[in-house]
């Protein structure tokens, strides 16, 4: 018999989070605990209040289907039972690790990447002013950090990036401006980060509002973010985005999320996977995505001031299973 379990918890944040629409110092999140035959299975989603979700609205949908899961449904059934996001994901994931304690493995042992294998991940410098943002950028560097991923708003765009290359000469850079940028400005700044060595832009403009990018030949590949939930999606930003960020939280699952890599390598677009603030339970879900990324971005756990189960670890710029 198989049974749910589903609540939520808090995190403090070890120091704020800011992006171009939002600033936290606390997560909070949903877990899902599914008990079967003495295993238990584990999922974890938080909710983004860009896309209308709370932490009542998660937990008002599981309960909804709570007997459906009880009863058997597997995980393709979910897919139709349930839209794209938070809930799907925390049981989609619970039900993959239910499934893979079954079989006496884990979704990373089964899926890849190989366990226990090194990943870079990128670490995050959130929006500050040009000097603060090249002091973390020298923390984050000072503590193995080899990838880092600076989030922007619309201010001080090239000043901040000047700032951040500065106190890195030598790290990979990739950018996230969380649809904070006018469409005035994005071919020049592109071009103007080109030249600072940026290798990623993630999501400039705002989601249905991105026509500019089909107009100019893209000097810094340029990443889909709030534009791509699932592979219903992929198709039609061809013209626009030269790679896909997906996240569990928005694809709805690890399910909806390896379909979602599948299309994007039938289209010729680049992977990267990425995330929300979490617990090393959510990142350690999303794992299996980032054997076909080209960007890895699992960094949630470290911002928390503690991670209950931590079964990943983070060290020299690398993000890797440990349990």
């Amino acid at each position: 018999m198989r049974t749910l379990k589903r609540y939520s918890r808090s995190w403090l944040l070890d120091r704020p989070f800011v992006i171009a629409r939002s600033r936290s110092t606390e997560i909070e999140v949903v877990r899902v605990e599914l008990h079967q035959d003495g295993m238990v299975g584990v999922g974890e989603s938080k909710p983004t209040s860009r896309y209308g979700h709370s932490i009542e609205s998660i937990l008002a949908e599981i309960d909804d289907i709570t007997a459906e899961i009880e009863g058997g449904l597997d995980r393709q059934q979910l897919l139709e039972a349930l839209p794209a996001g938070p809930a799907r994901n925390a049981l989609d994931c619970a039900l993959w690790s239910l499934e893979c304690a079954l079989e006496g493995t884990t979704p990373t042992a089964r899926l890849g990447p190989v366990p226990g294998s090194a990943i870079v991940t990128a670490h995050t410098i959130s929006i500050a002013t040009p000097e603060e943002m090249a002091d973390a950028t020298r923390r984050e560097l000072a503590g193995g950090a080899r990838l880092l991923k600076i989030k922007l708003d619309d201010d001080r765009v090239i000043e901040r990036m000047q700032a951040v290359r500065a106190a890195a000469p030598e790290a990979r850079l990739i950018i996230d401006a969380n649809e904070a940028w006018p469409a005035s400005q994005l071919e020049a700044w592109c071009h103007a980060l080109a030249e600072l060595g940026v290798e990623m832009i993630e999501q400039p403009l705002p989601a249905g509002e991105d026509a500019a990018l089909a107009t100019f030949a893209h000097p810094v590949p340029i990443c889909a973010d709030e534009s791509c939930h699932t592979r219903d999606d992929i198709e039609a930003l061809g013209d626009r985005y030269d790679m896909v960020n997906i996240k569990l939280d928005k694809s709805g699952g690890l399910t909806e999320a390896l379909a979602m890599a599948a299309l994007a390598a039938e289209c010729d677009m680049a992977i990267m996977v990425g995330c929300m603030l979490g617990t090393s339970m959510a990142m350690r879900a999303a794992l299996p995505v980032a054997a076909y990324a080209s960007i890895v971005d699992l960094d949630g756990p470290i911002w928390l001031a503690e991670d209950d189960e931590p079964a990943l670890d983070y060290s020299d710029g690398t993000v890797r299973e440990t349990t």
